[in-house]
């Protein structure tokens, strides 16, 4: 099914990240989720023998993602990016170092389901800042942050997705969705 719409985004720190265990914070949603694009690059290559294709690999490559929110608060960014707000300013610090996170989202699909995501461990970078004077017409500027996304240490997954009108899917999983990370 074709998506037809996107909402409640959240991220959860991830505290820990162990051969053992992998750990996050309670998760917190961001509201106004715009678009969410989600870039995996891998690599295929082909072995030849007997004059001919005889093996294929592939290996997962690096996974961008690209949010578009309607407002990222100052206290978001703090969290997302490392730094350090003190007396309602938000302080910058070249030493400031993201985070990892979790994220979540999900999508409508266009028969009345949800996709349910769940990007596992990444960091965001420092978003650019374009500002715009108001003209004659409305034009509404959204904030956009980028993050590189990495598979966990602990279990080797990176995403986790369901669907509402996937087989076995169990209702008790989306409703609890957002309220951690772990378990699915």
């Amino acid at each position: 099914m074709a998506k037809v719409g996107l909402s409640n985004f959240y991220y959860a720190l991830n505290t820990a990240d162990t051969i053992t265990a992998a750990t996050y914070s309670t998760p917190v949603k961001i509201a106004g989720l715009i678009a969410a694009d989600v870039k995996t690059g891998s690599d295929t290559a082909t072995l030849y023998a007997d004059n001919g294709p005889a093996e294929t690999a592939t290996a997962l490559g690096e996974i961008t993602v690209d949010i578009e929110l309607k407002d990222l608060t100052l206290e978001n960014q703090a969290a997302l990016l490392g730094h350090e707000i003190v007396a309602g300013v938000m302080s910058n610090n070249a030493s400031d170092t993201a985070p990892y996170v979790a994220i979540m989202f999900e999508s409508l699909k266009s028969n009345g389901k949800k996709r349910f995501v769940k990007l596992l461990k990444g960091s965001f970078a420092e978003p650019d800042d374009t500002n715009k004077t108001k003209e004659d017409k409305i034009a509404f500027q959204t904030q956009k942050i980028t993050g590189k996304f990495i598979i966990r240490e602990f279990d080797g997954e990176w995403k986790r997705t369901t669907d509402e009108d996937a087989t076995g899917y169990l209702p008790a999983t989306g409703a609890a969705w957002y309220a951690s990370v772990e378990p699915v």
